[in-house]
């Protein structure tokens, strides 16, 4: 006997602002778990029509799973929020995709029918917990040739891009950044980012306390010249540089993923609607790459074409990277539909948070422009994958409730 698909729906989603890893960034001496913790709180807060109770479960990502992010970060994170005892959680590590895969995970047990509502999010410091710490990769990835070793810093497979495409030059790269810049700046301006962070108060041994309530890491004003003599770390004479790719940051991400069903009996607005996902893999030494294969994936799980999708939402962990993306559809580099906002070459990326960040980004985008029906947030992860979720907007007019698949919402819009 098979088992009835209910269709997911985004309902809201919340971040921290993002801070730069280190001493001197503004979360220095502020756990982990406690970023997550706001997230998660100011999702109940703002929906007091969703009983705690009826949370099916909590799904977390985190890369580094240790300290303050260890301890299945999930349940610690359910249990610190206030949520009653009864309300499980987990931790799932898909390195910068986690949280996207917490969401898709999440959105699956939800489709089957197990829970009809769940939290999903992620939380990354990068201060505290830098990228590869405690690592002990199996010799046998290099004594057998099995990847390079280049495959295991992610800033070579990004070098290992241009080389692939030698059309993806250093000043298409910082030409990207530039824009990726000037997009935030404009979206704060306008206020477009603001509504969806959760302000974090913090304390430092040194500084006393102090107030998160912006993005740390955006350069406003940034020039192409600025951006030019920036050091190639990764390789002498490279073109990845500290302009042209995202930093080292810390954050948390949450949202809130319901059946269609469930959001509303309990009377809350879908933001987005999951459509399709996809996760795919390639060659670990060429890992930004990966953002293609599984659009390929989503996009035909969907019955959809790139053409349908009217607007993009994609993580910029490199700009070679977005640009191969680019390059491979045959959309321009500063086509509007792309990082509306910017994206995390000014906001920052703090790994397993980022899916969420995406989705929060694209949520906001569709209520602001009815006219996209489709849109997708896609990202590289380390170790040669990728990973694509399609959503349909719910203020587009062929948009239909209780749709179970694109292909009956497009017919019942024909009709």
């Amino acid at each position: 006997m098979s088992t009835p698909r209910h269709e997911v729906v985004f309902v809201d989603g919340v971040r921290t602002p993002f801070g730069k890893a280190g001493d001197k960034g503004i979360y220095a001496q502020t756990r982990a778990d406690d970023l997550i913790v706001a997230c998660v709180r100011e999702l109940l807060r703002r929906h007091p029509e969703l009983p705690p109770e009826r949370v099916g479960d909590v799904a977390i990502a985190a890369t580094t799973q240790m300290g303050d992010q260890g301890l299945t970060i999930g349940r610690t994170a359910a249990l610190l929020s206030g949520l009653p005892d009864t309300v499980p959680g987990y931790a799932i590590d898909r390195m910068c995709a986690g949280a996207l895969t917490a969401a898709t995970t999440a959105a699956a047990s939800i489709a089957f029918g197990a829970y009809d509502v769940a939290i999903a999010g992620g939380v990354e410091h990068m201060g505290r917990h830098p990228m590869g710490q405690g690592v002990d990769p199996n010799p046998r990835f290099v004594a057998e040739k099995l990847v390079d070793v280049e495959a295991l810093n992610m800033g070579n497979t990004a070098e290992n891009l241009h080389d692939r495409f030698p059309q993806l030059t250093k000043e298409r790269a910082d030409r990207f950044a530039v824009g990726s810049q000037n997009k935030m700046e404009k979206a704060y301006a306008a206020n477009q980012i603001q509504p969806d962070l959760v302000p974090v108060a913090t304390r430092h041994a040194e500084l006393g306390w102090g107030y998160a309530a912006t993005d740390e890491p955006p350069r406003p004003g940034v020039t192409m010249a600025a951006l030019a003599d920036l050091k190639t770390p990764f390789r002498p004479h490279g073109r990845v540089t500290a302009g042209n790719a995202a930093g080292l940051n810390d954050g948390a991400t949450a949202c809130i993923l319901a059946s269609e069903q469930a959001a509303a009996e309990l009377g809350m607005t879908p933001k987005m609607r999951m459509v399709s996902f996809a996760f795919a893999g390639l060659e670990p030494e060429v890992m930004g790459y990966g953002p293609v294969p599984a659009t390929e994936k989503a996009l035909a799980n969907a019955g959809l074409s790139i053409d349908d999708i009217g607007l993009f939402e994609l993580n910029e962990a490199f700009a070679v990277q977005v640009l191969s993306f680019l390059d491979h559809y045959g959309i321009a580099d500063d086509d509007p539909r792309v990082n509306r906002y910017g994206g995390a070459i000014a906001c920052g990326h703090p790994l397993a948070s980022s899916g969420v960040r995406l989705m929060i980004q694209l949520a906001r985008q569709f209520a602001e422009d009815p006219s996209v029906r489709y849109g997708i947030t896609s990202m590289c992860i380390g170790m040669g994958m990728g990973a694509t979720v399609i959503w349909e907007n719910p203020h587009h007019a062929d948009y239909v409730p209780g749709a179970t698949s694109t292909t009956q919402t497009k017919e019942a819009a024909a009709r």
